[in-house]
């Protein structure tokens, strides 16, 4: 069954018309069945590049892709290539169908790594595509309506629009994340997926694609940088407790960046008198993959000793999330001080920026707020502040700052 995705709206857009849309994200956020189900009424020519065979066709010749679709009806415009990082040449046939007849071919192209495309120095076609990313599910993307919104929740142009997915409790989200298949899936087999889905695609599939050749070294990394996940990077730490090098560890977050498995998140940007940290932080792009990724059990026991943590970095890829969905303009970062004080992120719009703590407390008292007043102080672009928690309900904390609901975020 197929549910409601917020970039749907934007792929529908009369904006990327005429464009070629590229989508891309981690494996399994469900690029692929958001594309089938976006032109499922134009029939579209399908090349799976995942297919072996006809990867190794167009690898050996890749003006074959060219021939091909020339050769289709000309009723059969929508053209939908997987995987598209598997044969970059395919990029320059692309781009010489695109230009030879614009507007007789509407093409989408997904995926799930940027890296061989840098590296290969692709033609990313400048000026002729549109790029979209797309993550796991967000709470705008779930049957939830929240009473104290960030910002105006997208709506999907359709007038038939796809059910929204169930929405998840708040222990279910922090230990098996969003993932659109995972969400489906009992306990048990979420966690059967989540691990092979770290042993089969972040460890073989990166040294498949030749993106890292250490696949010992890469699997301590990943522990690590799960463990350490929504924290501040510290290479030198990292390289003494694991025995890699510093210059292999800064490849290796690169890689998970390039694969769309991870997430760096800078510090607050506006100029102040205190002097802040500016060493970014890091996040693994899914609470379920994280807790996978850091061989922790699947046991709500676990939110007794690390709950805090968990809805840290849970708030903090929602947020990340909807900035995507959102686009210029939108952001998030973190805010602290070599002094001590820090706000866990700060929400950036073109309008205002809101600093948001997160506590584990289900009764929030005035003296959570204190590093979200600071703020407020030294930043006039932001008017108002929130600390998100497990209170049962919104509460006013100071004339400024207000206590919500985790699921009201």
């Amino acid at each position: 069954m197929f549910f409601r995705r917020s970039l749907l709206t934007a792929l529908e857009s009369v904006v990327s018309r005429g464009k070629v849309r590229l989508l891309f994200g981690a494996r399994q956020t469900g690029k692929t069945l958001l594309l089938r189900h976006l032109l499922a009424d134009q029939d579209p020519e399908i090349f799976d590049l995942q297919d072996a065979s006809l990867r190794r066709r167009f690898e050996a010749e890749p003006a074959r892709f060219g021939r091909e679709v020339r050769a289709l009806p000309r009723a059969k415009r929508a053209i939908l290539v997987d995987e598209i990082q598997k044969v970059p040449a395919l990029l320059d046939e692309i781009q010489a169908l695109y230009d030879a007849d614009r507007g007789a071919r509407e093409f989408y192209l997904t995926g799930s790594s940027a890296r061989r495309l840098r590296r290969g120095a692709a033609n990313l076609l400048p000026g002729r595509c549109h790029v979209y990313h797309l993550g796991p599910v967000t709470r705008w993307e779930q049957g939830v309506v929240a009473t104290e919104k960030l910002l105006a929740e997208p709506t999907t142009a359709r007038s038939k629009a796809p059910p929204p997915f169930p929405p998840q409790d708040l222990e279910r989200a922090l230990l098996f994340g969003s993932l659109p298949g995972v969400m489906q899936e009992p306990p048990p087999t979420a966690a059967a997926t989540l691990s092979a889905y770290v042993e089969t695609y972040l460890e073989e599939e990166l040294r498949r694609e030749a993106l890292v050749r250490d696949l010992g070294g890469f699997s301590t990394f990943l522990r690590l940088a799960a463990i350490e996940s929504g924290k501040t990077i510290n290479l030198s730490s990292l390289s003494r407790e694991s025995g890699i090098a510093v210059s292999t560890l800064k490849n290796f977050y690169q890689v998970l960046e390039d694969t769309f498995a991870g997430h760096r998140m800078g510090s607050y940007g506006r100029q102040s008198r205190k002097r802040l940290l500016t060493t970014p932080r890091f996040y693994l792009f899914d609470c379920g993959v994280r807790t996978a990724a850091a061989g922790t059990p699947f046991d709500e026991r676990v939110l007794e000793a690390s709950g805090g943590d968990l809805l840290e970095q849970w708030v903090g890829l929602e947020l990340l999330g909807r900035a995507r969905i959102l686009g210029r303009g939108h952001g998030v970062s973190f805010w602290r001080t070599t002094s001590g004080a820090e706000v866990d992120f700060v929400w950036e719009t073109p309008r205002e920026d809101i600093p948001i703590e997160v506590k584990w407390t289900r009764r929030p008292t005035p003296s959570d707020a204190r590093h979200v007043e600071a703020f407020l102080d030294l930043f006039p672009r932001a008017k108002r502040g929130l600390v998100v928690c497990r209170t049962e309900a919104a509460e006013q904390l100071t004339e400024r700052v207000r206590a919500i609901p985790w699921s009201e975020l």
